[in-house]
């Protein structure tokens, strides 16, 4: 008890507006559901669990952050505006000095995975700017926040919630210790605890994995992901698609992100590669909307759905396409 003293992070008060909320979870029936099933399953200390949960409390702002706007907010979507935050000037030039700098980490990492360089660099750029941006959430208070007071994804965040405990309880540290995002992701990457817990690797070989403090770790993490989930080494990720006039596209865009249909199939429906580049496995038909001006359209293949599995998002994996594709053509203009 007296550690978990020593490392207490307080949080922030209660919003007026939600005064009349407990503020501590230790006293919320459904937390101490919870705590009951952590000591049967996992064989957690009572006290030890009760004494955390005292100190999470609710946080206003998580809801707030992971709320989706209103149905009826105007311009909601725009893949130009989503882009514009991601693939710009700040990150191409952190990509530039992170791909410098760790090098020899990022290219092991892509050997051994399989993962092309500018794919595991994009995706730190985008989640973090590199380290800059991992949130100062405590994460605890983040994934109770959600778990017991965001029904909608409840159950998810339950899910997240145990793996934090059995994450501390594996890393020998203070569950009150990690800071993170509002949703509870950590680290350079931005993994929520199941995913530190299934996918990171110790890829500097300190014999820890630290995904915070070292970048080592987070390059090969973020490449063991990408191949777990099935990442195809030296498969395009994604290629501009020409539509013939008149072409239905309903059926395709149908599948979303899912790449379901061979050249010949596209083809048949008046879609093909804007280069003509020949298209060697199933694809999906990428539609990518902005108000007020015609959408784009992309041919997605297995890799790209990959990246939508870490952010399921088809803006998000293209964001990150694109933003390694930029880093990769500054660094080649230098030499």
């Amino acid at each position: 008890m007296a550690a978990l003293l020593l490392a207490l992070v307080g949080a922030p008060a209660l919003a007026a507006e939600r005064t009349e909320r407990i503020e501590r979870y230790g006293d919320r029936p459904e937390a101490r559901q919870f705590i009951e099933d952590m000591v049967n399953r996992h064989g957690f200390d009572r006290e030890a669990l009760s004494y955390i949960f005292q100190r999470a409390q609710y946080q206003p702002s998580v809801i707030k952050a992971i709320s989706p706007p209103p149905s009826n907010t105007p311009g909601v979507r725009s893949w130009q505006r989503y882009r514009s935050r991601f693939v710009e000037p700040i990150r191409i030039k952190a990509g530039l000095a992170f791909w410098d700098r760790y090098q020899p980490w990022i290219s092991a990492a892509s050997q051994q995975y399989g993962v092309p360089e500018e794919i595991i660099v994009a995706i730190l750029g985008v989640e973090t700017i590199f380290g800059r941006n991992t949130g100062n959430y405590q994460v605890v208070s983040a994934l109770s926040t959600l778990a017991f007071d965001y029904p909608r994804r409840a159950e998810l965040f339950r899910g997240e919630l145990e793996s934090l405990l059995l994450l501390a309880r594996e890393q020998n540290r203070d569950p009150l210790n990690y800071q993170g995002s509002y949703a509870g992701a950590m680290g350079l990457p931005q993994f929520l605890p199941s995913s530190i817990r299934n996918f990171a690797v110790d890829f500097d070989g300190d014999g820890q994995i630290d995904l915070q403090n070292s970048p080592q770790d987070a390059i090969g993490s973020v490449a063991h992901y990408m191949q777990v989930h099935g990442w195809v080494a030296d498969l395009p990720v994604a290629v501009r698609a020409r539509i013939a006039p008149g072409a239905q596209l309903d059926e395709l865009l149908a599948n979303d992100i899912n790449p379901s249909f061979s050249a010949a199939e596209l083809a048949q429906r008046g879609v093909q590669a804007a280069n003509d580049a020949p298209l060697a496995d199933k694809q999906a038909l990428i539609e990518l909307t902005t108000p007020g001006e015609s959408p784009e359209y992309w041919l997605g293949s297995q890799n790209f759905y990959v990246i939508t599995r870490y952010n399921r998002s088809s803006f998000y994996a293209m964001s990150v396409f694109q933003l390694g594709e930029a880093v990769k053509a500054a660094r080649a203009a230098r030499r």
